[in-house]
């Protein structure tokens, strides 16, 4: 026999409020007048350039912190 079809829905992992700091690697470099300007200069390179570089740490970084909480939380 079959169980008849429970009115509850599944309890979803993926709802973890750690998951809402994705969106500053995303909004961040949207914001254009943080680099609109070619001073200051790091070793050289304008602000263009190494926010880009900075931009790239700060999503890995928020990609590894979710990562990790999201599954610290998966495993209890």
């Amino acid at each position: 026999m079959t169980t008849p079809p429970s009115d509850q829905r599944p309890v979803r992992s993926d709802r973890s409020p750690w998951n809402w700091l994705l969106l500053v690697p995303i909004v961040i470099p949207l914001i254009t007048a943080l680099y609109n300007a070619d001073e200051p200069r790091l070793f050289g390179f304008p602000l263009f350039y190494w926010l880009q570089l900075a931009f790239i740490v700060l999503g890995v970084a928020s990609t590894t912190i979710v990562y990790r909480m999201g599954k610290r939380r998966g495993g209890r």
